[in-house]
């Protein structure tokens, strides 16, 4: 009886131990899921959070200038701007470039038209220490083309020793011609320097003064930041740091380029509205208001982005 009994019980208990697995199998389950869908979201949000923020330059500070102006990656190569530069402009001079980026031009300038001194100078620090690595990128350049051309040099006067066994006279001479050369040229590193610094807002004292100064692609950001109070500051000092018969390189942008970047602070959105000097009224204001006496526009009939001129650069004369 009590063997039948048992029997009985067991039978019961199965079902109701079908059931609790059935249920702890269902709970397992759920948790799986509700653990996967958590594990979702906080992968959701990390990977949100990994994502870039949009960067903003309100002074125009942009990283990789020259490659958005010439083509990503070439940075090194000649900038358009340079062939309309005059040489006469900044050989043996001591020039001054306002909102210099990366200092890519400043450089090429100093290297193309072997200016005595060139000082680039922006708001950003960190486009600063850029333009000093590409100060050392360009010397490194410069000195390793310099090397190899004095290599090529000295064979090609072995050879022709050789060939016309020349005396020692000639040998002497073509030696000490060469080294005179060499005595004369002066690295980049000696000629080009640069300086973190907000121009318009600088108290600095004028304790130098410049043949030409350049401000290519900037007043926008000037304007835009420190409205007509800001522009004229800016060219009023540029006005006073030049010598008599100095220069001022403009490469104002235009209009429309305002509209596109007026809202990238709430500064630059306030002062857009109040602007009342448009860049068609900088001529006149720099030659009837703060003195120049001439101006030229260096890229008459080279406008269009195909040429690289999507604007036009003038030269004030003081």
């Amino acid at each position: 009886m009590a063997e039948e009994n048992e029997n009985k019980r067991k039978k019961m208990e199965k079902p109701q131990k079908k059931k609790q697995k059935r249920e702890s199998e269902k709970e397992e389950e759920q948790e799986s899921k509700e653990a996967e869908a958590k594990s979702g979201v906080q992968t959701q949000v990390k990977n949100n959070s990994n994502k870039k923020r949009k960067q903003v330059f309100p002074f125009g500070n942009y990283k990789h200038y020259y490659g958005y102006r010439i083509g990503p990656g070439r940075e090194v190569e000649e900038d358009p701007r340079i062939k309309v530069l005059k040489k006469e402009w900044f050989e043996g001079k001591d020039c001054l470039d306002i909102g210099c980026n990366s200092g890519v031009v400043t450089i090429q300038i100093a290297k193309n038209f072997k200016c005595k001194s060139i000082l680039g100078l922006d708001i950003d620090s960190g486009l600063i220490e850029d333009a000093f690595w590409c100060l050392r990128k360009f010397v490194k350049m410069e000195s390793a083309q310099k090397k190899q051309a004095s290599d090529s040099n000295a064979k090609a006067v072995q050879e022709v020793n050789r060939s016309e066994q020349c005396s020692t006279l000639s040998s002497e001479g073509t030696s000490k011609s060469s080294s005179h050369h060499s005595s004369e040229e002066r690295d980049l590193s000696d000629i080009v320097s640069f300086r973190r610094e907000n121009f318009v807002q600088s108290h600095r004292p004028l304790d130098k003064y410049y043949d030409t100064i350049l401000c290519l692609s900037v007043t926008k950001w000037i304007h835009l930041n420190w409205g007509d109070d800001g522009l004229i500051t800016l060219f009023t000092k540029i006005w006073r740091l030049l010598h008599p018969g100095g220069i001022f390189v403009l490469e104002p942008q235009p209009w429309e380029s305002y509209e596109k970047n007026r809202k990238v602070s709430e500064t630059t959105a306030s002062n857009y509205h109040s602007i009342m000097f448009r860049p068609e009224h900088f001529q006149e204001i720099l030659l009837d208001k703060i003195g120049f006496r001439k101006v030229e526009d260096v890229t008459s009939g080279l406008s269009g982005t195909r040429t690289g001129f999507d604007r036009p650069i003038f030269a004030f004369y003081k």
